[in-house]
This record gives C-alpha cells, sequence and structure tokens, in this order.
C-alpha cells in the first residue's frame, strides 16, 4: 500500500484545521453586536482553557483544534471590529444601525442593519451587504426603492427610520 494512503496514529491528533473564512468587508459593527463578539471570545477562551487541562481523550483534542479555529477567527473579527455608534447616524435617512420599517405588496416589514457577524434574518438583523440592506442604505422616508432579490424585483417603501439605542 503506498504511504500516501496511511495515517500515523499520532496525526490526526495533531491535525490542524483550516482557518474559518474571514469577509473581505469592512467589519462595522454596532455596540450591541461588538459586545456579543466580545462574550464569545470570553466563552471560548473559557471552553479553551479547560480543554487544555482535561485534553485526555481524542475527542477532547479535536474539540480544542475547533475551538483554537474559532478563537482566531474571532479574534481577528474583534481586532478589526469598527465601532458605529447609532448616536452619531443621519436621522433623515437609512445608514447603519437603522431600524427600517418597509412597506411593499407584499405586507410590512422591519429590518435592521447590522453587520454581518450580527445578522439573523430570523430577528430581522440584516447584513449591511445583503440585498435588502444595499437597496435601504441611503433611503430617506417616503422613497420607493428596488430590492433585487432571486425571487424576484420588488419595490418597498421607506415608512420608518429608527436609531435604536442597543443597536
Amino acid at each position: 500500500m503506498s504511504r500516501s494512503f496511511v495515517k500515523d496514529a499520532d496525526e490526526s491528533v495533531g491535525e490542524r484545521l483550516p482557518d474559518i473564512p474571514l469577509s473581505e468587508h469592512p467589519n462595522y459593527v454596532t455596540p450591541r453586536g461588538i459586545a456579543q463578539l466580545r462574550e464569545r471570545l470570553v466563552a471560548l477562551r473559557e471552553r479553551r482553557d479547560a480543554l487544555r487541562t482535561a485534553t485526555d481523550t481524542l475527542l477532547q483534542q479535536r474539540e480544542l483544534a475547533e475551538v483554537e479555529r474559532e478563537l482566531k477567527w474571532i479574534n481577528a473579527r474583534v481586532g478589526s471590529a469598527i465601532e458605529v455608534d447609532p448616536a452619531q447616524q443621519p436621522r433623515d435617512r437609512v445608514a447603519f444601525g437603522a431600524l427600517v420599517t418597509v412597506d411593499s405588496d407584499e405586507g410590512h416589514a422591519r429590518y435592521r442593519i447590522v453587520g454581518e457577524d450580527e445578522a439573523d434574518v430570523e430577528h430581522g438583523l440584516v447584513s449591511y451587504v445583503s440585498p435588502v440592506a444595499k437597496a435601504l442604505l441611503g433611503a430617506r422616508m417616503g422613497d420607493e426603492v428596488v430590492w433585487q432579490r432571486p425571487a424576484g424585483d420588488i419595490n418597498v417603501e421607506v415608512v420608518g427610520i429608527e436609531y435604536p439605542d442597543d443597536a
């Protein structure tokens, strides 16, 4: 059998996982978003420290490798974060951190424009690089914009712009 198909016993333990890809976009975050990243960083450090003291099994060693991989990624995200203060955003148009209310033929919806790491569509949190955010950024009250979607373009009217303190 060729040596290329044989794995040494200790090779799988020290196997390096590939890095988690980083976005090419600027890492804009809301105050809430940077707080979430920092909380995640602390939790990962605590998990890593616990695993380092108890790396008895191959499963624990694998989990440690995964935690260290994620720690590398989260450290990069925290280090590159550009916090945007919603209080400094223009009140008359849609910008990063805005909670935007829109109306369309499909109904009424609200979207908060946040950083990529904060995005959670099910809760109305959309990344500033998403198609809906790109359509809304810069719009003013009463403006109608075209949201280009895979399911087909839709016209939406901006009927509300807020900048919540907890953004």
